[in-house]
């Protein structure tokens, strides 16, 4: 694992403290939740990957790839914007930027595993639920998590199936993940909150 390096450049809206995982690290702890999801369910073919848009839906889809090096037949994947779902959709802005849901296949009766970058409070996961349900009734629904801020700042009953890795941080920190597919180079960083 990377060092923690503190340094401080600004970096949208925190202030990067620190880098947690590097490209390697993130490869390796999709690789390893790759190979959790076929010692637990083998050659299932109902299993579908769902990514929460943006940064839950590159990493559904890195994770298809590493299921197939482990073996697994080729997952369906799905995307999924749970913008209005939020329950705090309405303080998002005026006019909230809604991305496009894609689903192009059945849900009912399906494996679904519902991929994300961080779980901190589980409201997105909750909001992700809700909005799948509109779409179907799935047979079961798992979570895959890359960083999980742990379960003191969960606020609903909710917590990974699979994740790379669990981190403490304080309530002034964030965790942010940060993607080639969006511009960056791949890293995971615990960031502090600037103040308001």
């Amino acid at each position: 694992m990377l060092a923690v390096m503190a340094f401080s450049l600004s970096w949208g809206s925190v202030m990067k403290t620190g880098i947690i995982l590097g490209k390697e690290e993130i490869v390796q702890h999709l690789q390893e939740i790759a190979d959790q999801i076929v010692a637990k369910h083998g050659s299932d073919k109902e299993i579908i990957l769902i990514g929460i848009r943006t940064g839950g839906a590159f990493l559904a889809a890195r994770l298809q790839k590493a299921l197939i090096k482990s073996g697994a037949p080729t997952p369906p994947l799905g995307i999924l914007d749970i913008t209005l779902y939020r329950d705090d959709w309405t303080k998002i802005g005026s006019v909230p930027i809604v991305g496009k849901t894609e689903l192009p296949f059945s849900i009912d009766g399906k494996r679904l595993i519902l991929v994300d970058d961080v779980l901190y409070t589980g409201r997105t996961v909750r909001a992700a639920m809700d909005a799948l349900m509109d779409y179907g009734r799935p047979k079961k629904i798992e979570l895959a998590i890359l960083a999980d801020r742990g379960a003191d700042y969960r606020e609903l009953p909710i917590a990974p199936d699979y994740k790379g890795e669990t981190w403490t941080t304080s309530a002034e920190e964030t965790i942010n993940v940060y993607l080639e597919e969006e511009g960056f180079e791949d890293h995971v960083a615990i960031e502090k909150k600037k103040a308001a």
